[in-house]
C-alpha cells in the first residue's frame, strides 16, 4: 500500500512538502518549499530532509513560489540527481526566481557574518549558493498542462492549470500498487476567478484523495471592483498629501496584476501619479515570460496582455508612466522621487528585497501611504505592519511606521473560501480531503464549512502525519 507523508506547509501556509512512497519502492516528492516567516520556521529551512534525497525517484513541483519550491537547490546539493518535473511556464520562471534565492542567500549570509564578527560570533553559511541552484536547473523536465508522464515506476502524472499564476498547476497522481490505481489530487495554489491575466481553475471531478490549499479558508476576498475602486481612491489620496505611496510585491503573478490595475486605472483618467516604477529585476524577467507564454492567459484582456511584450511601444501603450528599473544604481534613482510616485517592488511579505530600502525613505513619513495587496504570513514583516506596529526593524534600524497603511482584499491570487468550496465540489465522489497550506484557524473554519455546505468531513494532518493511500 502506497503512502502519502506531510512533511511542510501543515497548518501554515509555506514550505509546501509531501512524500509519496509505493510498495514497489517508488519515491516521488511533490513540492520542495521554503519556509517564510517567523525566524524558528525559518530555521527550519537549515534542518536535514527527513528522507534520503538521493533515494528519490523525481520530484515534482506545481508552481515556481519560493514556498513550493525555493529548497530545490538545497535538495540537489544533498544529492538529489533525478528530474524535477514541472510545466513549461514554470521552468522559465524557476529559473529567475531560484538564482535570485540563491544570490540572496550568499548576500544575506554575507551580511549576517559581518554583523556577528562584531559580536565575536562565527559567520554563517548561505542555504545553498548559485551553482547549486544552477544545477537543479539542468534537471528541469518540462511537460504541457493535461499531459501524462510517468514520474516513477507505477505514478503517472498530469498537470491541470490551476489559474494562479502562470504555469501553475493541480496535480494529478495515479498511484498504481499492489494492482490497484489510487488516484491523489493535490490542489496547488488555486488561483483566484476575479483575477484579471489568468484563466480559471480547471474542474476535476474524480479522486480518492484530495489535499486542498487553505489560505484563505476563513472568508471570501472583497468584490472585485470595489477594491479598484479603494484603490483609485488611495491613489487621489497619496497624490493629495503629497507622498508616494509604495506596493511590496511577489515578482511572479502580483506584480503582473498591479501592473494591469494601474494600467486600467490609467486608461480611465484616474492614476494621478506621474511615475509607476517596477523596481525588481525579476519581475521585469518574470514579464517576459509572460509574454512569451501569452496563449496560456485570459484573452479577455488581449490589450494589457500585450503590455507585457517585450518591446517598449506596447507596454507603454498600456502604462506609458512605468518605469522598470534594473540595477541598483536605477533602484537608488528612485529616492528623488518625495511624491507623485507609485513603487512597486519585492519581497511580496516584506522581508527582503529592494522593499525595505523603499521603506527607509518613505514608511516614517506621514504623507506616504503603503498599500499592502495580498497575504502577509506571520512572522513576516508584512504582517508586523498589518497588525498595527508602530515602529519596526528594517536593515538593522528601527524605524516609525507612520505612513497610511492599506490592505486590498480583493487581489489575491488565492481562491477565497466560496471558490475553494465550488472547485471541491465538482469531486463527483468524496475523495478522503486533508487541508493544507492554511493558519489552523482558518483550515477550522474551512472544515466546519465544508461540513456544513457540502457535508464533507476534512482532515487537518499533523507535521509528519503519513497516511495510507
Amino acid at each position: 500500500m502506497a503512502l502519502l507523508s506531510f512533511l511542510g506547509a501543515i497548518q501554515q501556509v509555506t514550505g509546501s512538502c509531501y512524500l509519496i512512497e509505493t510498495h514497489g519502492g517508488a519515491k516521488v516528492l511533490l513540492e520542495c518549499g521554503m519556509h517564510q516567516g517567523r525566524r524558528q520556521e525559518e530555521e527550519g529551512n537549515r534542518a536535514p530532509f527527513a528522507f534520503d534525497p538521493g533515494t528519490l525517484d523525481a520530484v515534482v513541483l506545481s508552481h515556481a513560489h519560493i514556498d513550493h519550491s525555493g529548497l530545490l537547490p538545497k535538495l540537489v546539493a544533498a544529492g538529489y540527481k533525478g528530474p524535477v518535473h514541472l510545466t513549461e511556464a514554470t521552468g522559465e520562471l524557476l529559473e529567475l526566481m531560484l538564482l535570485d534565492a540563491a544570490n540572496l542567500q550568499e548576500k544575506d549570509a554575507e551580511w549576517e557574518s559581518k554583523w556577528r564578527a562584531r559580536q565575536g560570533k562565527p559567520p554563517v553559511q548561505p542555504l545553498y549558493i548559485r551553482v547549486d541552484a544552477e544545477r537543479m536547473l539542468g534537471q528541469r523536465t518540462p511537460h504541457a498542462y493535461e499531459e501524462t508522464f510517468e514520474a516513477a515506476p507505477g505514478v503517472q502524472v498530469t498537470f491541470f492549470d490551476a489559474g494562479h499564476i502562470l504555469g501553475s498547476a493541480i496535480v494529478q497522481l495515479d498511484i498504481e500498487d499492489f494492482g490497484q490505481t489510487r488516484r491523489v489530487v493535490f490542489s496547488g495554489d488555486l488561483g483566484n476567478a476575479n483575477a484579471p491575466l489568468m484563466k480559471g481553475p480547471t474542474a476535476l471531478r474524480q479522486a480518492d484523495v484530495l489535499l486542498m490549499e487553505s489560505t484563505y479558508g476563513d472568508r471570501d476576498h472583497r468584490d472585485h471592483q470595489a477594491t479598484i475602486e479603494e484603490l483609485a481612491d488611495i491613489l487621489q489620496q497619496a497624490y493629495r498629501d503629497g507622498g508616494n505611496v509604495l506596493m511590496p510585491s511577489f515578482a511572479v503573478g502580483r506584480a503582473q496584476d498591479l501592473i494591469f490595475y494601474l494600467g486600467l486605472l490609467y486608461q480611465q483618467g484616474r492614476l494621478p501619479q506621474q511615475a509607476v516604477f517596477l523596481d525588481s529585476p525579476m519581475a521585469i524577467g518574470a514579464n517576459k515570460v509572460y509574454a512569451r507564454f501569452q496563449d496560456q492567459l485570459d484573452q479577455s484582456h488581449a490589450q494589457a496582455i500585450e503590455g507585457f511584450d517585450k518591446g517598449r511601444r506596447r507596454i507603454e501603450k498600456w502604462l506609458p508612466i512605468l518605469k522598470s528599473t534594473q540595477t541598483a544604481e536605477e533602484s537608488m534613482t528612485i529616492n528623488r522621487f518625495k511624491s507623485g510616485a507609485v513603487i512597486i517592488a519585492g519581497s511580496g511579505m516584506c522581508n527582503g528585497g529592494r522593499i525595505l530600502h523603499h521603506f527607509k525613505h518613505n514608511l516614517w513619513r506621514k504623507e506616504c501611504h503603503l498599500v499592502i495587496p495580498g497575504f502577509q504570513s506571520r512572522g513576516t514583516l508584512g504582517r508586523s505592519i498589518v497588525d498595527g506596529a508602530q515602529t519596526v526593524k528594517v536593515l538593522h534600524q528601527r524605524i516609525a511606521v507612520n505612513a497610511q497603511v492599506h490592505t486590498l482584499g480583493g487581489f489575491s491570487a488565492h481562491a477565497g473560501q466560496s471558490q475553494l468550496l465550488d472547485w471541491a465540489s465538482h469531486f463527483e465522489s468524496r475523495p478522503e480531503l486533508y487541508l493544507v497550506h492554511g493558519e489552523l484557524e482558518k483550515m477550522q473554519i474551512l472544515r466546519q464549512v465544508l461540513h456544513e455546505r457540502l457535508d464533507w468531513k476534512a482532515n487537518i494532518p499533523e507535521p509528519g502525519d503519513r497516511i495510507a493511500i
